[in-house]
């Protein structure tokens, strides 16, 4: 009973419609999927009761039958982008490489919803079903690997962190269009480096110069390639493993 009593109320600790009134018309997955679909079009802000039940062609008061606010709607969205991963792989082979392409999901997941990093910046950690899934099978996955449980649980919220970043960096330079040829400030990776090169080369920044002489010439631009790389190293350090 108590353990009832203090554990905190969600969306998903009751009943999807009550016992009385009239039957359902819809799901809470029908109404969340149309959720998805106006924030995925129109952003997050565009997200409320009143918008939503216009797309459904209803009454914002019926929606209340399902969902009892925005909050409460704003968790079932996050938890079915939670929901997109697939989780079906088996764990137990290559850790690292399996929580990289776990980790290349999440980025992909917040690609499509450019809106969903805001979201967990505003809405703090709420863990609906899906995103249960998702830790417990990430937890499985590191149970080959060295790093005690709170080192594990690190590294998959740095995992998550790194995949919001990345995403959102794809979503800035796809929102800026084509970059213009040897301009640093349109996200021409050429021009940014040469412009570099050439603050460094001027004498005042040794440390700088001295870096990028012993770098060389930087990598072609492959964000899929750096957020792996950056992964593969980061991840093993913080479980107490040398680089791979």
């Amino acid at each position: 009973m108590a353990d009832r009593e203090t554990r905190p109320t969600t969306v998903w600790s009751r009943p999807e419609r009550g016992a009385r009134g009239p039957a359902p018309e819809r799901s809470r997955a029908q109404i969340t999927a149309a959720a998805l679909a106006l924030a995925d079009a129109e952003g997050l802000a565009a997200v409320s009761m009143r918008a939503l039940a216009q797309r459904l062609g209803t009454g914002p008061a019926s929606l209340y039958r399902y969902v009892g606010s925005r909050d409460e709607l704003l968790d079932l969205m996050a938890d079915a982008v939670a929901g997109e991963l697939d989780l079906s792989g088996a764990t137990g082979g290559d850790w690292l490489d399996d929580l990289v392409g776990l980790a290349l999901q999440s980025r992909e997941a917040h690609v499509r919803h450019p809106w969903l990093a805001d979201l967990n910046d505003r809405r703090g950690e709420v863990l609906g079903p899906h995103a249960i899934d998702y830790l417990d099978h990430a937890l499985g996955i590191l149970a080959p690997a060295p790093g005690t449980a709170g080192q594990k649980l690190e590294a998959i919220g740095l995992l998550g962190g790194m995949a919001v970043l990345f995403a959102r960096r794809e979503a800035a330079a796809t929102s800026t269009g084509e970059p213009s040829a040897g301009d640093p400030s349109t996200g021409d990776p050429a021009a940014r480096a040469a412009h570099l090169a050439a603050v460094a080369a001027e004498g005042r920044h040794p440390h700088l110069l001295a870096a990028l002489t012993a770098a060389g010439a930087p990598p072609p631009a492959d964000r899929d390639a750096l957020f792996v790389r950056l992964l593969r190293r980061l991840l093993p350090a913080m479980l107490g493993q040398g680089e791979p």
